[in-house]
């Protein structure tokens, strides 16, 4: 990059921040917009951009080694497996040591980003300035746009995504209700889990139409991802076939839990990590269901053809990719497919790349962290793309 240039950020989450610290690693200027008042993106509990997908109770679902970025580790102060409170301090942390901060500007909200003819970028902000940089990386993050399903007919009762979930109480006071959850990714089974205990919801149904891998957050006595860790030099697929003994060793067959054989086999897809989803199904406190089949008011009708009476649903359903500052004919991703070149450059535009846009095993913490680095090597002169047929 010559000098003089500069790059626009958009974000200061876990993926803007990584951005923000390799291209002060490599000596580019940039600015970062972010919208709220503080880092933290998802992590960042209430937070007022609205974006944040954080329950009361949420741990992450991965170790603290495995979220540690390779120059800043989570130290002894935090456990095997934070709070997102923790996380939130951490990422605050990473923030001040790396002196971040003096290159964000916040609640200030990327309203539009518009392409200029020879190249570079005008960017308008919520406070109503235009801006001009050379280049630009996307780090807005890809889980805060909720998705919901269609299903045949009605319901009366209530419906929430989990985006919106905060614990039994808010937004709806769950006690004492029949909920039926949607979805067995993470955030869902971690919400049947909490419901389903005594005393809290009547009755909890998780209805999964594609099933999933269910590992515990510990395997002899470390944290699963610990034990089961990648092997950089072994290529992905031999790696998927040494694996697909692992959950039927730590947690049995699915099928015994009233769970769909998955239709995938383990790590072509995120596995979902839970302590508790096996137990609560065990014992009876929370009951597995197909896919819903038609909605019948204030009953559900599923695809083995049972009916249950239900009072609310939650959609734990996943997240659109989102870009409300791009034209859409211009950058969109119809069906969240948006083919990118190491899931970053798009073909044919040459100062333009994405951050963190990935469902990375087992997080996105260092997967941000190398996308970052190679997008600062970029920016900086030191790294090029191949040429676009190759990309393609």
């Amino acid at each position: 990059m010559k000098q003089g240039q500069r790059t626009c950020v958009i974000g200061a989450g876990v993926s803007g921040l990584t951005a923000g610290k390799s291209l002060g690693d490599w000596g580019v200027a940039y600015t970062c917009f972010e919208a709220s008042d503080d880092v933290g993106g998802n992590w960042y509990f209430r937070n007022p951009n609205g974006r944040s997908s954080a329950y009361r109770s949420l741990h992450i679902d991965t170790s603290k080694n495995a979220i540690s970025f390779s120059d800043f580790p989570m130290d002894e102060r935090y456990p095997d497996f934070p709070h997102h409170t923790e996380i939130h301090q951490f990422l605050r942390e990473y923030a001040e040591r790396f002196g971040l901060r003096e290159h964000i500007r916040f609640e200030t909200t990327v309203e539009r980003v518009q392409r200029r003819s020879g190249g570079g970028w005008q960017i308008t902000t919520s406070d109503g300035e235009e801006h001009e940089f050379d280049s630009l990386l996307v780090c807005n993050g890809h889980h805060w746009d909720p998705a919901y399903p269609e299903f045949p007919g009605s319901f009366d009762g209530d419906t929430i995504h989990s985006h919106h979930y905060i614990d039994p109480t808010e937004p709806l006071d769950l006690r004492g209700r029949r909920v039926v959850v949607v979805g067995i990714g993470n955030s869902g089974v971690d919400i049947v889990s909490e419901l389903s205990r005594k005393g809290v919801a009547e009755r909890v149904m998780l209805s999964t139409r594609s099933g999933a891998w269910i590992v515990p957050k510990y395997v002899f006595g470390r944290p699963a991802d610990q034990v089961f860790k990648t092997i950089p030099w072994l290529p992905i697929k031999p790696q998927r076939r040494l694996a697909q003994a692992l959950p039927r060793v730590v947690s049995g067959r699915m099928e015994d839990f009233g769970l769909p054989t998955p239709n995938h086999r383990f790590l072509e897809a995120h596995p979902t990590v839970s302590s508790e989803l096996l137990l609560r199904l065990g014992s009876g406190d929370a009951a597995a269901k197909p896919d819903i089949a038609e909605l019948q008011g204030d009953r559900i009708r599923f695809a083995d053809g049972t009916v249950e009476e239900a009072d609310a649903i939650i959609y734990a359903t996943g997240y659109r990719i989102s870009f409300p500052f791009f034209d859409p004919d211009f950058i969109s991703a119809p069906g969240n497919v948006l083919p990118l070149y190491k899931r970053m450059f798009k073909p044919g535009i040459d100062d333009l790349a994405f951050i963190g846009l990935g469902q990375a095993i087992p997080t996105i913490f260092p997967f941000a962290e190398c996308q970052a680095k190679l997008a600062a090597r970029w920016l900086a002169g030191d790294w090029a793309p191949p040429q676009r047929a190759e990309m393609e």
